[in-house]
């Protein structure tokens, strides 16, 4: 027996114990009436469950519904049991039955009508799941529930305005700070408008994830590049000066077309003095070996590999390494040479294998920046990872 049809069986065989325990208190009086706490066709349909045939313990249940009100949570619970054990179809029909019974009450009705919409979304069935919680939050039963699967699906189907006015929704009435959420819907719009050549929309939407969260790194992002196709680089650099002050980890991602911007404009002492900031402020691996090469370019090898041998005694990283032994390489001949390529072969292995991205809620690894998490589906979680093998 698995642990779900444990977990039913431990919640029938008290609802009999008890029911035998109530049955002998009332003793004479239950005895004259001829009447019991329970069906007995309850006890059939445990016995059903107990041996693991789930299809004739449905039938038992299913036909309970029209003799006995007192099992409706005893279905309730079958059914999600059997939603979670991927077994959809049997959990449809007896939800279904369920809702079709006219002497069901409110309070059991809109219970129903969840799990039903929950089923539905299990099954891929959108649109009859998108239905159910529609009627639930219009009753006003299990608002908080319904909200958050009908923003699940709005957000499987792209349809952003939807999702935003129902993360608002959902927002004002559990007082939950979704602004960084909506802020990636607007973000989504925008990334459709510019993608369709509708410029001035994706500007707009952009605008609205800023003005909703002034901290989305996402859509400064977007902004430079913008500015950048546009010829505008002293507003892309603008643009990608502020995911600092936004979130900091995401400042390896500014460094490279950051870079490009500066020197575009021949202006690169000041992005080294910005480097240099940086580095002093958040650390990072990134940053320094731009300034490293910059160093390098500019002063000579010599004094690159003075500057980061230093840095690295403070905050050693693989990839430093590597490209510390890379300018070594350059002025090593013979055996030296050998054993310096052996250990960047070494060194290059570790980085190539290595995630660059993680999310920060379920450890998903990742090669490439993803703003909704591909594992457990949530929006700003995965991140540059840091550390010795890291930034």
């Amino acid at each position: 027996m698995d642990a779900g049809w444990f977990m039913l069986v431990a919640m029938l065989l008290p609802v009999a114990a008890i029911s035998g325990w109530w049955a002998a208190r009332r003793g004479a009086r239950r005895a004259e009436s001829g009447g019991a706490l329970l069906h007995p066709d309850y006890f059939r349909g445990l016995n059903f469950v107990l041996n693991e045939q789930p299809d004739k313990a449905i039938e038992v249940f299913v036909k309970m519904l029209e003799v006995d009100s007192e099992t409706v949570e005893t279905h309730l619970a079958l059914g999600n049991l059997f939603r979670r054990r991927g077994e959809v179809d049997r959990a449809i029909r007896i939800h279904q039955n369920l809702i079709a019974r006219p002497s069901l009450n409110r309070d059991y009705r809109s219970m129903a009508l969840l799990e039903l919409g929950m089923d539905y979304m299990r099954s891929g069935l959108l649109d009859r799941a998108e239905g159910l919680f529609k009627e639930l939050v219009e009753i006003g039963a299990h608002t908080h529930a319904a909200l958050q699967q009908l923003l699940v699906i709005y957000q499987q189907e792209r349809d952003w305005d939807n999702a935003i006015h129902t993360a608002r929704r959902l927002g004002s009435s559990s007082g939950e700070r979704l602004d960084p959420l909506i802020a990636q819907f607007h973000c989504e719009q925008a990334g459709e408008h510019l993608a369709a050549g509708r410029e001035k929309e994706g500007r707009d939407g952009l605008r609205r994830a800023l003005n909703t969260d002034p901290k989305c790194v996402r859509a400064s992002l977007i902004e430079a590049q913008i500015a950048v196709d546009t010829g505008r680089t002293k507003a892309a650099i603008k643009a990608y000066r502020r995911t600092e002050l936004q979130d900091p980890d995401y400042l390896p991602d500014v460094i490279a077309p950051l870079g490009r911007c500066y020197r575009e404009l021949g202006q690169l002492d000041e992005f080294m003095k910005y480097l240099r900031e940086i580095i002093d402020r958040h650390g990072g691996i990134t940053p320094l070996l731009a300034l490293t090469d910059l160093i390098a370019e500019r002063e000579g090898e010599a004094a690159a590999i003075k500057f980061i041998s230093t840095e690295l005694r403070r905050r050693p990283t693989v990839r430093g390494v590597n490209r510390l032994i890379e300018y070594a390489m350059n002025k090593a001949s013979g055996e030296a040479l050998e054993d310096l390529r052996a250990i960047r072969e070494l060194t290059s292995s570790l980085i190539e294998d290595r995630p660059i991205y993680r999310c920060n809620r379920c450890g998903f690894d990742a090669k490439r920046l993803h703003w909704q998490c591909p594992s457990c589906k949530n929006w700003n979680t995965v991140k540059p990872v840091h550390g010795v093998e890291g930034e």
